[in-house]
């Protein structure tokens, strides 16, 4: 039977565009972490009306769908559960549908980058409220919505989900699904609320409840001035109270801490190549010469003595529409950090704003070594408990970690003016994947030493992990990218669950929709 079914997928899509070589099956389904079961076949749809067939064709033989964006996830969000899977590469559905300079909003199809889509906005001065994580060179707007992320423009806008419009969907019956105001036979996709929020419930869901075919996103005017600035603390307490402090303010358009270890790492790495594109970048940035002289004077200076000898740092970037602006909003960041920390130079924030999407070199550790990340949301109020229990569990696994060559850090950001988020990492030797071996730039990875196998560390980084999740659940830390690592559905409220339940049932009713995602529909 499943001959039959892929003829029928090659007459749909082209023989070229159902693959089922076992080496380039194994790669797409292998994330920055793990992989699972192999499907039958990766397809790769080039229209919307083609992946509405795809899923009809796999209703009928009861075959499961499960969507892939750019591929940068470590929760498994597109790792099939079984074998009788279709993944879906969505690579050719990257069609920018509409700019509507007038209503303010873009559509697009899931494929589409964050790079690819700022660049074309800015051309007419216009720019998501959120406008990508760090990865979007790579990462797609249909991936980030689905999973939700956070970074560039999280500290004004929030998460991906809050700059969202409306959805066209397609339904496990093949069906297209619009929400939004376009779900109104007269209107267009200009406005998300009106009466309950169906979007929402699309927003985060790993493919669960459907497959984005369209996306979008409400736009705002590009502001043209930018500042920033940084702080470095002696301490988390220091750095965790500060970043708490300005949050509140609302002002930060990016914020991001850094502890010891990613303070060395690749998130500070430049090659050559990327040092000049910066440079250029930072004087193109500059409103007149003689601010472009001083900033880059201010970034020579500095020299890679930016973090001032202090433990811990925070690095901002505030947006305005005039220079004045800027001005005062920077005052209330430096005049609120102060009990907290010290100022010293902002050469990480000025640099990685010049050049927001950064390449991905953050899959392996400076040294060659494997990564991998979690993240809590979680309230101010209980970043020193998690902070606490998570120290004490590093403490009483010290010796094993530095037994099987495992080392950690982490990563900091706060959310709108109401939520810390704390992303813990590991870093150990072990061999590359298939991902790792495709998936990276290929000239920075010949410049890292390769590992031997390690799978005595693989297996405690897989047990620290699952203590860390235990961790967070103990302090009511909500999570991103859910996929199928986090426990979505431990501990919730008997009806929210029920609702879910209810809902994935009435939108796949056959469990074909990614099961397993958000720990709905599993077989």
């Amino acid at each position: 039977m499943s001959q039959e079914i892929l003829q029928e997928l090659s007459s749909l899509l082209g023989n070229d565009h159902v693959i089922t070589d076992d080496a380039e099956r194994r790669y797409f389904t292998t994330d920055v972490y793990n992989s699972r079961e192999m499907p039958l076949a990766v397809i790769r749809p080039g229209t919307v009306d083609e992946l509405q067939e795809a899923a009809r064709i796999a209703l009928r033989n009861n075959i499961a769908l499960v969507p892939r964006g750019g591929g940068a996830s470590y929760t498994d969000g597109y790792l099939p559960v079984t074998s009788q899977s279709l993944l879906v590469e969505t690579s050719r559905l990257n069609r920018i549908v509409e700019i509507n300079d007038t209503d303010m909003y873009v559509t697009v199809e899931p494929a589409v980058t964050w790079e690819r889509l700022d660049a074309a906005l800015a051309k007419k001065k216009l720019r998501t409220p959120f406008w990508g994580p760090f990865s979007g060179l790579k990462a797609t707007v249909g991936g980030s919505t689905s999973q939700n992320s956070a970074s560039m423009g999280t500290g004004n806008y929030g998460l991906s989900a809050e700059s969202v419009l409306s959805f066209d969907v397609v339904l496990g019956n093949g069906e297209l699904l619009r929400t939004g105001s376009a779900s109104i036979s007269t209107s267009t996709p200009f406005f998300r609320w009106y009466g309950p929020d169906l979007t929402g419930l699309f927003t985060g869901d790993t493919g669960a409840m459907g497959i984005k075919a369209r996306i979008t996103l409400r736009l705002i005017q590009r502001p043209p001035k930018t500042g920033t600035a940084s702080f470095g603390f002696d301490s988390f307490e220091g750095m965790s109270g500060g970043m708490s402090a300005v949050a509140r303010l609302g002002v930060v358009a990016d914020n991001y801490g850094l502890d010891p270890k990613l303070q060395q790492g690749q998130l500070t790495k430049t090659n050559t190549a990327d040092a000049t594109r910066a440079v250029w970048n930072v004087a193109r940035g500059s409103s007149n010469p003689l601010e472009a002289a001083s900033r880059l004077t201010r970034m020579a200076l500095a020299g890679k003595r930016f973090f001032g000898g202090f433990s811990h740092s925070a690095h901002y970037v505030v947006e305005g529409h005039s220079s004045a602006e800027v001005k005062t909003k920077l005052k209330l960041v430096r005049e609120t950090m102060r009990p907290h920390g010290a100022e010293i130079a902002n050469t990480v924030p000025t640099v990685l704003r010049s050049m927001p999407f950064i390449p991905m070199y953050s899959v392996l550790g400076v040294k060659g070594e494997r990564w991998v990340p979690l993240h809590g949301i979680m309230p101010f109020s209980r970043v020193g408990e998690f902070r606490r229990q998570l120290m004490n569990m590093y403490e009483e696994n010290a010796g094993r970690m530095k037994e099987l060559r495992v080392d950690k850090g982490a990563m900091f950001m706060t959310v709108s003016s109401n939520a810390f988020l704390y992303e813990p990492v590991f870093y150990w030797e072990d061999s590359r994947t298939v991902f790792h071996k495709r998936f990276m730039p290929q000239d920075y990875l010949k410049t890292l030493p390769e590992h031997d196998e390690n799978p005595e560390g693989r297996a405690l980084v897989a047990e620290l992990r699952q203590k860390i999740l235990d961790i967070f659940w103990q302090v009511g830390a909500i999570h991103l990218q859910v996929g199928k690592t986090y426990p979505y559905l431990r501990g919730r409220q008997p009806e929210a669950e029920r609702l879910l339940r209810e809902f994935k049932g009435g939108v796949d009713p056959n469990n074909l929709m990614n099961p397993g995602a958000l720990g709905l529909g599993q077989s």
